[in-house]
């Protein structure tokens, strides 16, 4: 017989390929899940992400308490700063009220001085000065001489009364001034949206 004629009971070639199972060849399921390799690597990128998250909340955490004590002493060297202003008006109010009460207490001695000089000229006759007129003429001869003491008098007065109700030059310019700078740039825009 030749190869490859095989008739009636012989058996066939035995192939290396040929399943000899009747349900084929088992299928082998692998777990599920990563391989050694994959599980190293997420741990080195945790270990890598805390340890970086570690050192940058502790470089975070050291630059705000760094910032907050510099805003503490800025602000402790403001307070000084403001006392030692409010020392200084002090001090020229002091001085320029003393100046003041100077100025007062020689006018008036020179206006009592005045008045008593005068004293003879009133109630001698008819068309003769009244006391109260002989007093205005000293008050005014006086006061008109020494003008500056009543400016001193009258700047500490301003200076003891700051606390002020009203607005001062400098505000009320700014105010005016960003005002206008406000109805420019509003005036502005409105050009451009009608182009």
């Amino acid at each position: 017989m030749t190869a490859g004629m095989n008739f009636g009971n012989s058996a066939p070639d035995a192939s290396p390929y040929a399943d000899e199972r009747p349900y084929g060849t088992p299928v082998v399921h692998k777990k599920a899940g990563l391989t050694r390799r994959g599980k190293v690597a997420i741990a080195v990128a945790g270990v890598a992400i805390l340890g970086g998250g570690t050192i940058w909340f502790q470089v975070h955490s050291a630059a705000v308490a760094k910032d907050e004590k510099e805003a503490a002493a800025l602000q402790i060297q403001m307070k000084k700063l403001e006392l030692e202003e409010i020392r200084i008006r002090n001090e020229q109010a002091s001085t320029e009220k003393k100046a003041a009460s100077a100025s007062a207490q020689k006018i008036q001695a020179a206006v009592d001085k005045c008045v008593k000089d005068s004293s003879g000229l009133i109630g001698k006759g008819f068309g003769s000065p009244s006391r109260g007129d002989v007093v205005a003429d000293c008050k005014q001869q006086y006061e008109a001489v020494d003008g500056s003491g009543m400016q001193a008098a009258g700047s500490a007065q301003d200076a003891s009364n700051t606390g002020g109700d009203g607005i001062s030059s400098p505000a009320l310019l700014g105010l005016v001034a960003g005002g206008g700078l406000a109805v420019a740039v509003f005036a502005r825009k409105g050009k451009k949206a009608d182009a």
